[in-house]
């Protein structure tokens, strides 16, 4: 049996600064891993209600590995003007 190509995961990188998620919409495939760097000098949280809830320490990296195809609109639960959005084929 022939094997096909190996399909790695992607990391996707979202910058938090200045209050701001960079890019806001990012899209991923399952098994893809998204990671945050939050440049700003307070915690935040990447948060989808029921779907996911990431902390983010200042000048720290979290990441998150992709396990729900969907749309998930998720926000800073400490800054709840903070929100971006998360496509995954």
């Amino acid at each position: 049996m022939l094997a096909g190509p190996r399909v790695q995961a992607e990391t996707i990188r979202v910058a938090i600064e200045k209050l701001v998620f960079s890019p806001a919409e990012i899209s991923a495939a399952v098994g893809d891993v998204i990671e945050w760097h939050n440049k700003d000098v307070m915690a935040h949280t990447a948060t989808a209600k029921g779907d996911f809830d990431v902390v983010i320490p200042p000048g720290k990296t979290a990441t998150l590995t992709v396990t729900t195809a969907g749309v998930f609109d998720y926000y800073c639960r400490f800054h709840p003007n903070m929100k971006a959005r998360l496509q995954v084929r």
